[in-house]
Protein backbone atom coordinates (compact mmCIF):
# COMPACT_ATOMS: atom_id res chain seq x y z
CA UNK A 1 0.00 0.00 0.00
CA UNK A 2 2.85 2.22 0.88
CA UNK A 3 4.64 1.74 -2.56
CA UNK A 4 1.08 2.31 -4.49
CA UNK A 5 0.33 5.67 -2.09
CA UNK A 6 4.08 6.83 -3.17
CA UNK A 7 3.52 6.32 -6.81
CA UNK A 8 0.41 8.58 -6.29
CA UNK A 9 1.64 11.19 -4.02
CA UNK A 10 -0.01 14.71 -4.84
CA UNK A 11 2.79 17.06 -4.42
CA UNK A 12 2.83 18.94 -1.16
CA UNK A 13 -0.78 17.46 0.35
CA UNK A 14 1.14 13.76 -0.03
CA UNK A 15 4.51 12.02 0.85
CA UNK A 16 5.61 8.58 1.56
CA UNK A 17 9.05 8.93 3.20
CA UNK A 18 11.45 5.35 3.82
CA UNK A 19 12.32 6.22 7.66
CA UNK A 20 10.79 3.91 10.51
CA UNK A 21 10.25 1.39 8.02
CA UNK A 22 7.79 3.57 5.56
CA UNK A 23 5.64 6.29 6.59
CA UNK A 24 2.70 8.02 4.66
CA UNK A 25 2.26 12.10 5.77
CA UNK A 26 -0.75 14.28 4.40
CA UNK A 27 -2.41 17.14 5.18
CA UNK A 28 -6.29 16.47 5.83
CA UNK A 29 -9.34 19.04 6.67
CA UNK A 30 -12.35 17.73 8.44
CA UNK A 31 -15.69 19.20 9.29
CA UNK A 32 -13.77 22.43 9.54
CA UNK A 33 -10.50 21.55 11.51
CA UNK A 34 -6.88 21.44 9.58
CA UNK A 35 -3.82 19.86 10.41
CA UNK A 36 -1.83 16.50 9.24
CA UNK A 37 -1.51 12.62 9.86
CA UNK A 38 1.08 10.63 9.58
CA UNK A 39 1.02 6.87 9.83
CA UNK A 40 3.76 3.91 10.00
CA UNK A 41 3.27 -0.27 10.06
CA UNK A 42 3.56 -1.64 13.33
CA UNK A 43 4.87 -4.87 12.11
CA UNK A 44 4.81 -6.98 15.29
CA UNK A 45 1.42 -6.26 16.45
CA UNK A 46 -0.33 -5.91 13.15
CA UNK A 47 -1.37 -2.53 13.57
CA UNK A 48 -0.87 1.28 11.97
CA UNK A 49 0.23 3.96 14.36
CA UNK A 50 -0.93 7.34 13.70
CA UNK A 51 0.16 10.21 14.64
CA UNK A 52 -2.25 13.44 14.89
CA UNK A 53 -1.63 17.43 14.37
CA UNK A 54 -3.20 19.26 17.30
CA UNK A 55 -5.69 21.06 14.86
CA UNK A 56 -7.81 17.69 14.21
CA UNK A 57 -7.61 15.96 18.09
CA UNK A 58 -11.36 17.32 18.69
CA UNK A 59 -12.79 15.79 14.91
CA UNK A 60 -10.16 12.26 15.69
CA UNK A 61 -13.49 10.03 15.61
CA UNK A 62 -14.46 11.33 12.17
CA UNK A 63 -10.85 11.21 11.56
CA UNK A 64 -11.10 7.89 12.59
CA UNK A 65 -13.46 6.66 10.03
CA UNK A 66 -11.48 8.46 7.12
CA UNK A 67 -8.22 6.65 8.37
CA UNK A 68 -10.20 3.02 8.16
CA UNK A 69 -11.33 3.48 4.46
CA UNK A 70 -8.33 5.23 3.44
CA UNK A 71 -5.95 2.22 4.20
CA UNK A 72 -8.74 -0.02 4.00
CA UNK A 73 -8.51 -1.79 7.54
CA UNK A 74 -12.44 -2.97 7.78
CA UNK A 75 -11.54 -5.59 4.88
CA UNK A 76 -10.96 -9.46 5.45
CA UNK A 77 -8.21 -9.93 3.48
CA UNK A 78 -8.00 -13.89 4.62
CA UNK A 79 -11.44 -14.23 2.55
CA UNK A 80 -10.58 -11.97 0.03
CA UNK A 81 -7.90 -14.05 -1.17
CA UNK A 82 -9.41 -17.56 -0.46
CA UNK A 83 -11.97 -16.56 -3.06
CA UNK A 84 -9.74 -14.67 -6.06
CA UNK A 85 -6.80 -17.40 -5.67
CA UNK A 86 -9.74 -20.00 -7.24
CA UNK A 87 -8.42 -18.00 -10.48
CA UNK A 88 -5.48 -19.57 -11.97
CA UNK A 89 -4.79 -16.11 -13.49
CA UNK A 90 -4.87 -14.84 -10.16
CA UNK A 91 -3.70 -17.14 -8.34
CA UNK A 92 0.12 -16.60 -8.13
CA UNK A 93 -0.70 -12.98 -7.72
CA UNK A 94 -2.41 -13.19 -4.24
CA UNK A 95 -0.04 -15.87 -3.34
CA UNK A 96 2.95 -13.16 -3.71
CA UNK A 97 0.89 -10.52 -2.04
CA UNK A 98 -0.91 -11.99 0.93
CA UNK A 99 -3.24 -9.62 2.57
CA UNK A 100 -3.02 -7.04 0.08
CA UNK A 101 -5.90 -4.35 0.66
CA UNK A 102 -7.21 -1.58 -1.93
CA UNK A 103 -6.13 2.08 -1.01
CA UNK A 104 -8.67 4.36 -0.10
CA UNK A 105 -8.34 7.86 -0.15
CA UNK A 106 -8.83 10.64 2.40
CA UNK A 107 -10.71 13.39 0.20
CA UNK A 108 -13.13 12.85 -1.93
CA UNK A 109 -12.73 15.66 -4.11
CA UNK A 110 -9.44 15.54 -4.31
CA UNK A 111 -9.52 11.88 -5.76
CA UNK A 112 -12.21 12.69 -8.27
CA UNK A 113 -9.80 15.48 -9.39
CA UNK A 114 -6.57 13.37 -9.73
CA UNK A 115 -8.98 10.19 -11.79
CA UNK A 116 -10.10 13.47 -14.40
CA UNK A 117 -6.25 14.16 -14.60
CA UNK A 118 -5.42 10.82 -14.93
CA UNK A 119 -7.05 9.36 -17.53
CA UNK A 120 -5.04 10.61 -20.61
CA UNK A 121 -2.01 10.85 -18.90
CA UNK A 122 0.45 8.47 -17.01
CA UNK A 123 0.27 8.11 -12.85
CA UNK A 124 3.34 10.57 -12.19
CA UNK A 125 1.57 13.28 -14.33
CA UNK A 126 -0.94 13.35 -13.09
CA UNK A 127 0.30 13.73 -9.41
CA UNK A 128 2.82 16.33 -10.80
CA UNK A 129 -0.48 18.37 -12.71
CA UNK A 130 -2.71 17.47 -9.21
CA UNK A 131 0.50 19.14 -7.11
CA UNK A 132 0.61 21.89 -9.83
CA UNK A 133 -3.08 22.95 -8.95
CA UNK A 134 -2.71 22.78 -5.55
CA UNK A 135 -0.21 24.95 -5.64
CA UNK A 136 -2.63 27.71 -7.40
CA UNK A 137 -5.55 27.01 -5.43
CA UNK A 138 -5.08 25.14 -2.41
CA UNK A 139 -4.91 26.63 1.45
CA UNK A 140 -1.53 26.85 2.38
CA UNK A 141 -1.09 26.08 6.33
CA UNK A 142 1.96 27.41 7.78
CA UNK A 143 2.73 24.51 10.71
CA UNK A 144 2.41 21.80 8.43
CA UNK A 145 5.34 19.31 8.40
CA UNK A 146 8.43 20.14 5.62
CA UNK A 147 7.01 17.34 3.13
CA UNK A 148 3.89 19.22 3.00
CA UNK A 149 2.64 22.66 2.30
CA UNK A 150 -1.16 22.67 1.53
CA UNK A 151 -4.13 21.71 2.34
CA UNK A 152 -6.46 19.35 -0.17
CA UNK A 153 -8.01 20.90 -2.58
CA UNK A 154 -11.58 22.82 -1.54
CA UNK A 155 -14.35 22.32 -4.09
CA UNK A 156 -15.71 25.77 -3.14
CA UNK A 157 -12.25 27.16 -4.06
CA UNK A 158 -11.88 25.88 -7.34
CA UNK A 159 -15.51 26.85 -7.65
CA UNK A 160 -14.38 30.91 -7.69
CA UNK A 161 -11.29 30.68 -9.01
CA UNK A 162 -13.37 29.16 -12.25
CA UNK A 163 -11.47 27.42 -15.11
CA UNK A 164 -8.20 30.77 -15.44
CA UNK A 165 -5.79 28.62 -12.99
CA UNK A 166 -6.32 25.29 -14.32
CA UNK A 167 -5.24 26.67 -17.86
CA UNK A 168 -2.40 28.09 -16.70
CA UNK A 169 -1.80 24.87 -14.95
CA UNK A 170 -1.92 23.57 -18.12
CA UNK A 171 -4.80 22.00 -18.64
CA UNK A 172 -6.83 21.53 -22.14
CA UNK A 173 -10.23 23.79 -21.77
CA UNK A 174 -12.38 20.65 -22.26
CA UNK A 175 -10.19 19.34 -18.85
CA UNK A 176 -10.47 22.69 -16.96
CA UNK A 177 -13.93 23.16 -17.73
CA UNK A 178 -14.60 19.18 -16.87
CA UNK A 179 -13.13 19.90 -13.24
CA UNK A 180 -14.90 23.02 -12.60
CA UNK A 181 -18.12 21.17 -13.21
CA UNK A 182 -17.31 18.62 -10.83
CA UNK A 183 -15.87 21.28 -8.24
CA UNK A 184 -19.97 23.06 -8.57
CA UNK A 185 -21.50 19.25 -8.30
CA UNK A 186 -19.74 18.34 -4.96
CA UNK A 187 -19.65 21.94 -3.63
CA UNK A 188 -23.70 21.33 -4.64
CA UNK A 189 -23.74 18.30 -2.36
CA UNK A 190 -25.16 16.41 -6.04
CA UNK A 191 -22.52 13.99 -5.12
CA UNK A 192 -22.33 13.10 -1.47
CA UNK A 193 -20.34 9.91 -2.10
CA UNK A 194 -17.37 11.95 -2.30
CA UNK A 195 -18.03 13.71 1.10
CA UNK A 196 -16.96 10.26 2.77
CA UNK A 197 -18.96 11.76 6.26
CA UNK A 198 -21.39 8.79 5.25
CA UNK A 199 -21.45 5.40 5.06
CA UNK A 200 -21.16 3.73 1.22
CA UNK A 201 -23.74 5.21 -1.31
CA UNK A 202 -25.82 3.00 -3.78
CA UNK A 203 -22.45 2.73 -6.07
CA UNK A 204 -25.13 2.68 -9.16
CA UNK A 205 -26.87 5.51 -8.26
CA UNK A 206 -23.66 7.29 -7.61
CA UNK A 207 -21.99 6.50 -10.66
CA UNK A 208 -25.09 6.86 -12.78
CA UNK A 209 -24.67 10.84 -11.35
CA UNK A 210 -21.35 11.10 -11.59
CA UNK A 211 -20.90 10.01 -15.66
CA UNK A 212 -23.76 12.52 -15.96
CA UNK A 213 -20.93 15.27 -15.52
CA UNK A 214 -19.49 16.31 -19.21
CA UNK A 215 -15.93 14.68 -19.29
CA UNK A 216 -16.71 12.05 -16.84
CA UNK A 217 -16.73 8.19 -18.31
CA UNK A 218 -16.95 4.73 -16.90
CA UNK A 219 -13.38 4.53 -15.95
CA UNK A 220 -13.24 7.79 -13.90
CA UNK A 221 -16.66 6.45 -12.21
CA UNK A 222 -15.13 2.89 -11.63
CA UNK A 223 -11.87 4.44 -10.23
CA UNK A 224 -13.36 6.88 -7.74
CA UNK A 225 -15.98 4.29 -7.12
CA UNK A 226 -12.92 2.10 -5.67
CA UNK A 227 -11.22 4.31 -3.91
CA UNK A 228 -13.69 7.15 -2.25
CA UNK A 229 -16.71 4.89 -2.01
CA UNK A 230 -14.62 1.80 -1.03
CA UNK A 231 -16.81 -0.24 -3.26
CA UNK A 232 -14.82 -3.42 -3.08
CA UNK A 233 -16.48 -4.80 -6.61
CA UNK A 234 -15.46 -1.84 -8.44
CA UNK A 235 -13.62 -2.69 -11.98
CA UNK A 236 -12.23 -0.06 -14.31
CA UNK A 237 -12.46 -2.48 -17.21
CA UNK A 238 -11.05 -0.59 -19.90
CA UNK A 239 -7.87 0.26 -17.87
CA UNK A 240 -4.76 -0.22 -20.29
CA UNK A 241 -2.76 -1.43 -17.04
CA UNK A 242 -5.02 -4.00 -16.15
CA UNK A 243 -5.22 -5.34 -19.70
CA UNK A 244 -1.67 -5.77 -20.06
CA UNK A 245 -1.45 -7.35 -16.91
CA UNK A 246 -4.42 -9.49 -17.79
CA UNK A 247 -2.41 -10.62 -21.02
CA UNK A 248 -3.57 -8.38 -23.36
CA UNK A 249 -7.70 -8.72 -23.11
CA UNK A 250 -9.84 -6.83 -24.51
CA UNK A 251 -12.03 -4.92 -22.45
CA UNK A 252 -15.07 -7.07 -23.48
CA UNK A 253 -12.98 -9.97 -22.26
CA UNK A 254 -11.37 -8.61 -19.43
CA UNK A 255 -15.34 -7.94 -18.31
CA UNK A 256 -15.86 -11.51 -18.88
CA UNK A 257 -13.20 -13.19 -17.03
CA UNK A 258 -13.49 -10.49 -14.16
CA UNK A 259 -17.44 -12.15 -13.17
CA UNK A 260 -15.57 -14.91 -11.40
CA UNK A 261 -14.16 -12.43 -9.14
CA UNK A 262 -17.03 -10.82 -8.03
CA UNK A 263 -18.04 -9.84 -5.61
CA UNK A 264 -13.95 -8.47 -4.99
CA UNK A 265 -13.08 -6.69 -8.14
CA UNK A 266 -11.20 -4.17 -6.69
CA UNK A 267 -8.48 -6.41 -5.02
CA UNK A 268 -8.45 -7.82 -8.16
CA UNK A 269 -7.73 -5.11 -10.08
CA UNK A 270 -5.21 -4.02 -7.50
CA UNK A 271 -3.42 -7.76 -7.39
CA UNK A 272 -3.17 -7.30 -11.63
CA UNK A 273 -1.90 -3.65 -10.83
CA UNK A 274 1.03 -4.63 -8.41
CA UNK A 275 1.75 -7.33 -10.76
CA UNK A 276 3.32 -4.84 -13.85
CA UNK A 277 6.01 -3.85 -10.97
CA UNK A 278 7.03 -7.30 -11.14
CA UNK A 279 6.62 -7.14 -14.97
CA UNK A 280 8.94 -4.57 -15.22
CA UNK A 281 11.66 -5.73 -12.55
CA UNK A 282 11.81 -9.25 -14.77
CA UNK A 283 12.45 -7.62 -17.93
CA UNK A 284 15.15 -5.54 -16.61
CA UNK A 285 17.03 -8.59 -14.91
Amino acid sequence: MLSYLAARAIPGIEAVTADDGGRYWRSIRLNGHCGWIVAAPEKRRGALRVEVSPGLTSVVPALLVRLRRLFDLDAKPAAIAAHLARDPMLAPLVARRPGLRVAGTADGFELAVRAVLGQQVSVRGASTLTGRIAGLLAEPLPDLPAALTHLPLAAEHMVRAGPAPLLEAGLTRARADCLVTLARAVAAGSLPGLAMDASMRDPAEFMERFTALAGIGPWTAEYVAMRALAWPDAFPESDLGLRKAAGGLSPRDLRARAERWRPWRSYAAQHLWASLGDLTRTSAG
